[in-house]
Order: structure tokens, then C-alpha cells, then sequence
């Protein structure tokens, strides 16, 4: 099957109407308890959390695909799941479709969290020797925690002038090693959420199975599936090898997604499964 004309099929077929609902029910719930005032949070109960942080819990794997950044990040997400993900229901049944949404999803934040904490082994390794310098008061604690706040681009040297005190003022060590804890817990707490891991093992899915359907960009530039497929895929593969400083994107979720959709659907096609309602 290379070409799909969507005649005789549902424009807003079960399973995707009641994602778009939930998701839209949750994001309105995450803007009403949002805020300082507020005593819950759903990025901290809900999000996904790398396994080092306190906050992870095993539920994160899937309702993290039910929260979103911003009104742009949940319509971008919500818009692709119609797009593809109501041609892909209408070809397989709500149960199978509901099955390979989830288990794109899950699977991609199983991939995100595996690169997630090793790219995390560093500042850990880093963090615990300073812990260690600064529990046995070791001479070397000081340059340690300098070179530490420079290479994660703290900006040690403002926080000391607007306290006035320096590296070298006795007994320094405990609310420098606090610094350094809050920095630490920072970062293995960031929160990844959205369903855009779901979504892109969609879209592989909607490539493989419909390769020549042509899609059109902003409504007026006709590419054909695959192309843009194989672009989109190359692009997030890229970014997420080279990671770039201040890139807020859980780009190996993205990737992994894909990843576990083209497994998925290679799989079913392959075996020539019928779809099961």
C-alpha cells in the first residue's frame, strides 16, 4: 500500500478524540493548579523524572505523554496525533492503535531515561567527590567547587560579590556545598513531559505504511511521506547527538519513539496481522 485516499473513513475516530480531550482536560488542570501559590504540582507528580531523582515514580512512564509545556507544545503535538494517528486508527481498530500509541510512548521514555542517566554519570561522579571533599574539609575543596561552578556554568564568582565573602572565608564550605546540592538536584529533576514520543512513532508508522501520500507543508508545499519521514527522523537524531547547550527538547524521545514505531509496525505488517477490535 503506497497511496492513501481517506474516503469511507472517520475524520475524528474514537481513540483519538478521547486523547485529544484528555490531554486538553490535562493541560487546563496544569494551568489551573500552576503558580507559586499552588501546593501541587503536576510536573513533579506526573512528568518524567530520570531514575536518580526523588521525584521519579514508575506511573511517569505513562502519564507524562498527558502533560504539555505550553498552549504551542500540546496544539504542534495534538494537531500530528489527528493527522496521522486517525488514518492509522481507521486502518488497525481502536485496540491496536491504542496498544502501539502506548507502547511508543512508554518505550520512548524507556530510551529517554537510559541515555538521560548516562549522560547524567558525570555530574554524579562530579557532585559526590565534592561531597567527599567537603564532608573530610580536604585543602582542595575550594578549587574544586571553582572548577565545578565553571565547567556547569555557574556563576560562582557573581554569587560570592553580591555576598561579599570569597572562597577563602573560613567556614564557607557547608553554603558552598549547599550551592552545589540545589544545582545537583536541579538537574537530575527536570522534568520531560508531552506525547510527543507517542506521536513520532505515529508518524513513522503513517511513513512506512503510506510512503508516497503526499504531505503538505503549512497547507501548501506538497512533500510525499517518506521524505519528510526520513528528513524529520535525521534531523532529531542529529540534534540529539550533538546536544547542544540550552536545548530544552527531549530529542532522544523523539528518536525513540520512532525508533520503537517503525519496530512495531514492521513487525505487524510483516506478519500481516489483521487488525483486532
Amino acid at each position: 500500500m503506497t497511496q492513501f485516499r481517506p474516503t469511507r473513513f472517520e475524520v475524528l475516530p474514537t481513540i483519538i478524540k478521547n486523547l485529544l480531550i484528555i490531554n486538553g482536560l490535562v493541560f487546563l488542570a496544569q494551568n489551573t493548579f500552576a503558580g507559586p501559590t499552588s501546593s501541587f504540582s503536576f510536573e513533579d507528580y506526573f512528568a518524567l523524572h530520570a531514575w536518580q531523582s526523588s521525584l521519579y515514580k514508575p506511573w511517569q512512564l505513562i502519564t507524562h505523554m498527558f502533560l504539555h509545556g505550553d498552549f504551542g507544545h500540546i496544539l504542534g503535538n495534538m494537531f500530528a496525533l489527528w493527522m496521522f494517528g486517525s488514518i492509522l486508527e481507521n486502518v488497525w481498530g481502536p485496540k491496536r492503535f491504542l496498544l502501539f500509541y502506548f507502547l511508543c510512548g512508554v518505550g520512548a521514555a524507556v530510551i529517554h531515561l537510559l541515555i538521560l542517566s548516562y549522560q547524567l554519570i558525570p555530574l554524579t561522579n562530579e557532585y559526590e567527590q565534592l561531597l567527599r571533599l567537603s564532608k573530610s574539609n580536604a585543602p582542595g575543596f575550594s578549587d574544586a567547587v571553582l572548577v565545578f561552578s565553571k565547567a556547569h556554568d555557574i556563576p560562582l564568582t557573581r554569587i560570592l560579590a553580591e555576598n561579599k565573602v570569597s572562597l577563602d572565608t573560613p567556614g564557607l564550605a557547608p553554603q558552598l556545598m549547599d550551592l552545589i546540592t540545589t544545582y545537583h538536584n536541579k538537574m537530575i529533576s527536570t522534568a520531560t513531559l508531552g506525547a510527543s514520543g507517542a506521536v513520532f512513532g505515529i508518524l513513522i508508522a503513517f511513513v512506512y505504511l503510506f510512503p508516497n501520500t503526499y504531505i503538505y507543508i503549512y497547507f501548501l508545499f506538497p512533500i510525499k511521506a517518506k521524505w519528510l519521514g526520513i528528513f524529520y527522523f535525521a534531523f532529531e537524531l542529529y540534534k540529539a547527538i550533538q546536544n547542544s547547550a540550552g536545548d530544552n527538547v527531549a530529542r532522544w524521545a523523539h528518536v525513540g519513539g520512532a525508533i520503537v514505531g517503525f519496530v512495531l509496525v514492521y513487525i505487524w505488517n510483516k506478519r500481516n496481522r489483521q487488525p483486532f477490535a
